[in-house]
């Protein structure tokens, strides 16, 4: 048998469609022997209703829209973050029937306006916004238009569903565990824009240091491009007196870092101590291994699925969510701390 749609599910249990319509949508006019009857015979025989005929009369579309910047470094670098995500994310949504779709946001364009065209549109029942910032218009116009939404980090007004990775525990972890090493001159590198992720991870590491009596060696903004490695590495060796350790809001920094340092003849993990934020399979290669946190992102997906599915149904009772990290030791920071002439 080929597809299995509602006419060929209720000749064969010899009712008719409007019987099998109810029974499935559990209304009442149905005995629940029926109803019992009807959904033992649709699994067995892979029932699939249909969806589109489903969603226009209620007005609805079926589908969770992911809005995903594509205007930067680590996309440019070949970042699996956001399928990693929507692995998880998809099954979630295929719980309730929903589909999944990406609304990518490239530097021409607006991603207010943007998002703005898409609600109007109606693309999508529910949202999930990324790249948040401390202040963010997208979350008033979601707020304000009443659409299901969750950001994927926290930013904009208080009172909206948000889950995020934990940049202040990542950014206290890094801290201790450089300063256990005899680490005193850490510098921090972040890129230059206002994203709110890079807000969190470096007011994290300004209160670790200060718990310690320290202030950052230096904080370094660099633009988020492929390049910005590089340039951190340039300002890292005119520095004097030169750090010790380097943190990286941004673990793709340490490619061109690398390259750079390999250039001058530094060494990262001798000469100067290196940690990224995240676990990140652009970076698996670098010698040597690099020091960063690491987290499930299929499950993060599936986390934020159960979020959206949920907002979906109830604009109550938001969840506001710090995702936990673990460390993934590599060597790039196991040697004590040194007089690093080579970078003064």
């Amino acid at each position: 048998m080929g597809r299995v749609g509602i006419r060929e599910l209720a000749a064969e249990l010899g009712m008719s469609i409007s019987t099998v319509s109810r029974a499935m949508n559990s209304r009442g006019e149905v005995s629940d022997a029926t109803r019992e009857r009807v959904r033992s015979a649709a699994e067995r025989l892979g029932y699939q209703p249909n969806q589109s005929g489903r969603t226009l009369r209620r007005g609805e579309t079926g589908t969770v829209a992911l809005v995903m910047q594509t205007n930067t470094a680590r996309t440019a670098m070949g970042e699996t973050f956001y399928f990693s995500v929507c692995d998880g994310l998809q099954q979630e949504l295929a719980k309730r029937s929903m589909d999944l779709v990406l609304l990518p946001v490239g530097p021409a364009k607006d991603p207010y306006r943007y998002l703005v065209n898409a609600v109007d549109r109606h693309i999508a029942d529910a949202y999930v916004i990324s790249n948040t910032h401390r202040v963010d218009r997208r979350v008033e116009l979601l707020t304000e238009r009443g659409v299901p939404f969750v950001a994927l980090g926290r930013g904009g007004p208080e009172g909206h569903a948000w889950l995020d990775l934990d940049f202040e525990g990542v950014a206290a972890e890094t801290v201790e565990r450089l300063v256990a090493a005899g680490h005193t001159r850490i510098a921090l590198a972040y890129d230059d824009g206002d994203v709110n992720s890079t807000w969190e991870y470096t007011r994290g590491c300004r209160q670790a240091l200060a718990a310690h009596g320290l202030e950052p060696a230096a904080e370094i903004r660099l633009p988020d491009t492929p390049e910005g490695g590089g340039l951190l590495a340039e300002r890292l060796l005119a520095m004097a007196p030169a750090p010790t350790a380097v943190m990286l809001a941004q673990e793709t920094l340490a490619l061109g870092l690398y390259r750079r340092f390999a250039e001058a003849g530094v060494r990262p993990g001798a000469d100067l101590a290196v940690v990224g934020f995240r676990k990140n399979p652009v970076c698996d290669y670098l010698v040597p291994s690099l020091t960063t946190f690491a987290v499930s992102l299929e499950a993060y997906g599936r986390r934020l699925g159960e979020i959206v599915l949920a907002r979906v149904v109830s604009a109550k009772d938001p969840v506001q969510e710090v995702w936990p990290m673990t460390i993934s030791p590599g060597d790039s920071d196991t040697a004590p701390p040194r007089v690093a002439e080579r970078l003064g």
